[in-house]
């Protein structure tokens, strides 16, 4: 099965919230292919961030998908609510749900693509069974909580288990990695066999966003192969 194509997933954790609609106008036009959205709820992760309300304010100012990163202790309460607020994606957290197979069904019922996170501390073969029923794994490449963070690189390892397994069993889903992501570690993760790229500082801090994206998408393009 072909590799799916790169994807630049832009984090509004890192962008101006007194502009929240603007600034997601803005990313959208710069060449982003999905809008990356953290809820935290202060238990899983020591951060606040937001709810449904916010996701469907966030939607109403871009046509691009919401890939949604539920990063709260109980996801499926809310996940509904998620998906009814715009959501196109959610991702909820292996550390946080025992049943992963239901919690995947019960994401898609409420119409939204499932996918499941990993911190980097968490062993990749506990999602090894799973990864086959999901539309995205992601791979954490920070301890979740808080932007700005520098990039782990030993989680790539994961990312290239993931990889080999997707190949081995003709999958299709997507890797995606989120943490400390700039041009470089987009290389890097694309090296290894990631497809979707997360970054939330290295593109809300600089002025000129699309110039951002459009390096990191070089850097990804030279990056060949997995290895």
């Amino acid at each position: 099965m072909p590799r799916p194509a790169p994807r630049i997933a832009p984090s509004i954790l890192a962008a101006d919230f007194g502009r929240l609609a603007e600034e997601v106008r803005r990313v959208s036009e710069a060449g982003a292919d999905l809008i990356h959205v953290d809820v935290m709820d202060g238990h899983f992760v020591p951060n606040l961030t937001i709810g449904p309300a916010v996701v469907r304010a966030i939607d109403r100012a871009t046509s691009l998908p919401l890939d949604v990163h539920l990063m709260i202790t109980d996801p499926l309460e809310y996940a509904a609510r998620f998906v009814a607020a715009g959501a196109d994606s959610l991702t909820i957290h292996q550390e946080t749900c025992p049943d992963l197979p239901a919690a995947i069904d019960a994401i898609r019922a409420a119409g939204a693509q499932a996918a499941v996170a990993i911190n980097p501390d968490t062993p990749f073969e506990t999602v090894a069974e799973v990864v086959p029923l999901v539309d995205m794994l992601l791979v954490m490449s920070v301890f979740p909580g808080f932007g700005g963070q520098a990039f782990i690189p030993g989680v790539l390892d994961k990312v290239r288990a993931a990889a080999e397994v997707r190949a081995r069993l003709g999958a299709s889903f997507v890797i995606e990695v989120d943490g400390g992501i700039d041009a470089p570690n987009a290389a890097r993760a694309a090296a290894a066999g990631a497809d979707v790229f997360v970054a939330g500082t290295a593109i809300f801090g600089e002025p000129d966003y699309a110039r951002v994206i459009a390096a990191m998408r070089r850097a990804i393009a030279t990056a060949g192969a997995p290895t």
